[in-house]
């Protein structure tokens, strides 16, 4: 399909680009967060592409419940909240330049700046809803993905960590101040895990393949406490792996007690997928998040796409994933507040 097609199609899915219909659906509770600039980014040959959002949103207007919301391009500030001013720089530079390689995985358009300050925004966007009561939980259709990028360093297929800088963006302006990121993406989110480590007030708990790219995340990797990892060979029977995350989730939400759940939601676990696999079924992503959305303080949650390049599963698994949320497996919704401080796990 051409790009211009392509860009055509997915801005009808929804009713992108339709700014009434938008705001008439934007206060249902759960929200999804998207906006057709994210398939500006684009290599040729590269599995990370913008036909992974053209097939998500075809599978999710079948889904009458979700709200639409357009986001906003994150602000240098905001990015700055996590990456170095010369990170954002150098990425800004190389889009203005036309883009190139930033590694062998990892490529810059001369849109990419723009699309990923704009996936940062939608986080950010979602942060806003919640804090603001006008959604309960949200899904964002963002790419390129994220939790591979550190403070310093795009990798991955990732530019800038978006769930990394909504976590500093949720501490700075909402009263909720611990946050409990869940990374279920078939690879270790490093870039997640290196920001935090050192970080109580950030809980950081991943499922993943092991060994396998990018070759962190061994359970003994446990920072101050608040990082918790369960590397998984092939071959694991599903539900060993499923069984041992709920329980790791339960308990450092049990003991953690976050204010909001922020989730790395990577579709790359499923067992046909070209770049990765751990053996999922779709139905395992129901059972991913559901767990998420029991333990969630007032069922808030904010999910971001990563990985997932299986085009003709990946949006029922984006389905799947977001059943929990829309059939309200967490609590009722509270009034944003600040928790008395209590003993990490």
């Amino acid at each position: 399909m051409r790009r211009r097609d392509l860009l055509g199609l997915a801005a009808g899915l929804l009713g992108a680009g339709r700014p009434g219909r938008a705001r008439a659906r934007e206060a249902g509770r759960t929200i999804v967060v998207y906006d057709p600039v994210f398939l500006a980014h684009r290599a040729d040959d590269h599995p990370e592409r913008p036909e992974r959002l053209v097939v998500i949103m075809q599978a999710l207007r079948a889904v009458p419940a979700l709200g639409l919301v357009a986001p906003r391009p994150a602000t240098l500030d905001e990015l700055r909240l996590v990456h170095t001013a010369e990170h954002v720089e150098r990425i800004r530079r190389l889009s203005a330049r036309g883009g190139g390689r930033v590694d062998a995985d990892t490529y810059v358009t001369p849109r990419t700046f723009e699309v990923a300050r704009t996936a940062v925004g939608a986080l950010l966007t979602a942060v806003d809803r919640l804090a603001a009561r006008q959604a309960r939980n949200a899904f964002c259709a963002v790419r390129p993905p994220g939790h591979h990028a550190s403070a310093d360093r795009a990798m991955g297929f990732c530019v800038f960590n978006q769930v990394a800088v909504a976590a500093r963006y949720l501490q700075a302006t909402t009263p909720w101040r611990r946050v409990l990121i869940v990374d279920f993406d078939v690879h270790h989110g490093n870039g997640t895990q290196a920001v935090f480590y050192t970080d109580p007030s950030v809980f950081y708990l991943s499922v993943h393949r092991d060994p396998f790219y990018p070759g962190t995340g061994a359970a003994s990797e446990r920072g101050v406490g608040t990082t918790l990892n369960l590397p998984f060979p092939p071959g694991t029977p599903r539900d060993v792996i499923l069984g041992a995350y709920e329980a790791a989730v339960r308990r450092a939400a049990g003991e953690f007690r976050p204010d909001v759940v922020l989730v790395s939601a990577g579709f790359d676990g499923y067992r046909d997928d070209p770049i990765g696999g751990l053996g999922y079924e779709i139905e395992d992503y129901r059972r991913l998040m559901g767990v998420v959305a029991q333990v969630a303080p007032g069922g808030r949650v904010i999910s971001a796409l990563e990985g997932g390049y299986h085009l003709g599963a990946l949006g029922a698994c984006v389905v799947a994933h977001l059943e929990p949320l829309l059939h309200g497996a967490g609590r009722a919704p509270a009034t944003p507040s600040s928790p008395t401080p209590r003993a990490h796990p």
